[in-house]
Formats: structure tokens, C-alpha cells, sequence
């Protein structure tokens, strides 16, 4: 399973991937805006958007990516270890219960 993170910390990079890798997810880690960013994000399973260190562009290329293809998206506004754990708790409940789910503003 493939998750996109978007925003963070450059120097927690490698925590992302290894959070993500522990979770049996494959991810693709931005945390600057970059032109590849719109051309690489691809059909994620989910994408997790950590918000207080993004960029307004960046998320709304993001976001408009993710309602056209129906790719369910994951806020949180801290960008530490245990609020990126917390995310990817949600992406686990939100893919196997989209109905029920109140963590993730699937577009």
C-alpha cells in the first residue's frame, strides 16, 4: 500500500519513511514544495498532510489531485513522531471503514 506525505520536517524525513515502512506502507515524502510534486503524486491509497509546516499551493495541488481520483486525505496540524503514528492509525481505519470515518476528509 502506497501513502503520500505532504509537509513536515526535512530532518524527520527519514522518520516518515521509516514510520510509514513499520506500517507495511511504501510512501513518497514532500516536505518542500517542488515542481515534481505534481507530476509524482501518483494514485496513493491515502495521503497524510501535515499542515502547520505546508504550503498553501502545495496543498491545493495536492488536494485537487486527491478529489479526482477519490484518494481519502489525513490532516494533522503538528508534524512530530507521535502525531505522524497518529496518522497512519488513521489511514488504517479509514481504508477499511471510509463509511464510518470521521479522521479523514475523503473528497
Amino acid at each position: 500500500m502506497s501513502l503520500l506525505v505532504i509537509g513536515g520536517h526535512e530532518r524527520m524525513e527519514k522518520d516518515y519513511y521509516k514510520l510509514a515502512k513499520n506500517k507495511g506502507y511504501k510512501a513518497k515524502v514532500y516536505t518542500t514544495m517542488s515542481s515534481k510534486v505534481k507530476n509524482s503524486i501518483g494514485s496513493p491509497d491515502a495521503i497524510v498532510i501535515l499542515t502547520s509546516t505546508v504550503s498553501h499551493k502545495m496543498t491545493k495541488i495536492v488536494e485537487s489531485h486527491a478529489k479526482k481520483m477519490s484518494i481519502p486525505i489525513i490532516r494533522h496540524k503538528n508534524s512530530s513522531k507521535v502525531a505522524f503514528t497518529k496518522c497512519l492509525e488513521d489511514v488504517d481505519y479509514c481504508l477499511g471503514n471510509c463509511a464510518e470515518c470521521k479522521g479523514c476528509n475523503k473528497n
